[in-house]
């Protein structure tokens, strides 16, 4: 009988799962965000808006999956919350 991953684990080669992804995109889900900038953010452990400030505007426009309308669906709630970029 094969073992069963648990949620925390990382599939092979380093790649993570679907699963690993759900445990911490809870956030980015509940603003509409595309599963590509969802994914961008949580490898870039950024799990909430306001994990945004850590990094600058073109950090963000340079990740990986992070496309123009998760830019400005972000950007619009940092200034909703008086949030800004580094």
């Amino acid at each position: 009988m094969a073992k069963k991953n648990s949620s925390k684990s990382v599939a092979v080669r380093g790649v993570a799962s679907a699963f690993d992804y759900e445990e911490f995109d809870g956030e980015w889900r509940k603003v509409g965000l595309a599963a590509p900038a969802r994914r961008a953010l949580v490898d870039a452990k950024l799990y909430k808006v306001s994990d945004l400030r850590k990094i600058s505007l073109v950090e963000l426009t340079e990740l990986h999956g992070m496309g123009k309308s998760a830019i400005a669906r972000l950007t619009l709630l940092m200034e909703a919350k008086k949030i800004r970029f580094r």
